[in-house]
């Protein structure tokens, strides 16, 4: 890793773009006390595609991570979300206007992909491009080998699905904008992203802060 990429990239606590190859970065412990209590976050939790272009801090990203799909008890490496016979086969893509990273929840650190904005690839419509941040969820449908082969799609949605939820109440408790979206070109989204051809893009779901609506304007689905 090289250090002064991280400190350019994240002096302010913030994305920012740069000129040098995308490295690996080491996120910070994420915060697993706090937070709202459960039944307000499930009271407030809602679809905003209003969202401001701001960048979120990385001890931001880190925590959404964990809560999305981390190690929660990594003594016997199960997650925040459950799986199809614990295969583990979702993989949570983050797209930046700087590049393309990989969650590696192992090491709880975001491993390069490509030097490239994918946002306007996702899919979605113009807020999609303006959020500051992309959640891409990928199968590997070779983890779910227990699984026959057409049921593997199937439980890869419903899986997919668990891990989305955890992001939308995170969000709710942290007073962030998230929806989930349909993609657009997948396989030139797959291309982009570099995916094996038993990687299977499931779902997009875009994430920053909330504009502030007028009254009377907020969107809530």
């Amino acid at each position: 890793m090289r250090a002064p990429l991280i400190s350019a990239l994240f002096l302010a606590g913030a994305f920012a773009i740069s000129a040098q190859p995308l490295d690996l970065i080491t996120l910070p412990k994420p915060r697993t006390d706090g937070g709202r209590p459960l039944m307000q976050v499930i009271k407030d939790r809602q679809s905003i595609k209003d969202i401001r272009r701001d960048p979120l801090p990385l001890q931001t990203l880190s925590d959404m991570l964990w809560a999305a799909f981390g190690f929660n008890r990594p003594q016997i490496a199960h997650r925040t979300a459950p799986s199809a016979m614990n295969s583990q086969e979702i993989d949570i893509y983050v797209g930046t206007a700087e590049g393309i990273y990989q969650y590696d929840a192992t090491n709880h650190a975001l491993l390069p992909v490509a030097r490239e904005d994918i946002r306007a690839k996702t899919g979605g419509g113009p807020f999609a491009q303006e959020a500051p941040l992309a959640l891409i969820f990928v199968a590997d449908l070779l983890k779910l080998a227990k699984a026959k082969p057409e049921e593997r799609p199937r439980y890869a949605g419903i899986d997919t699905g668990f891990i989305s939820q955890n992001v939308y109440l995170f969000c709710a408790s942290e007073g962030l904008a998230t929806v989930v979206h349909e993609l657009g070109e997948r396989p030139a989204l797959a291309k982009a992203m570099r995916l094996r051809p038993d990687q299977q893009i499931v779902l997009a779901q875009a994430v920053g802060y909330p504009k502030k609506p007028k009254a009377g304007e907020a969107k809530k689905e």
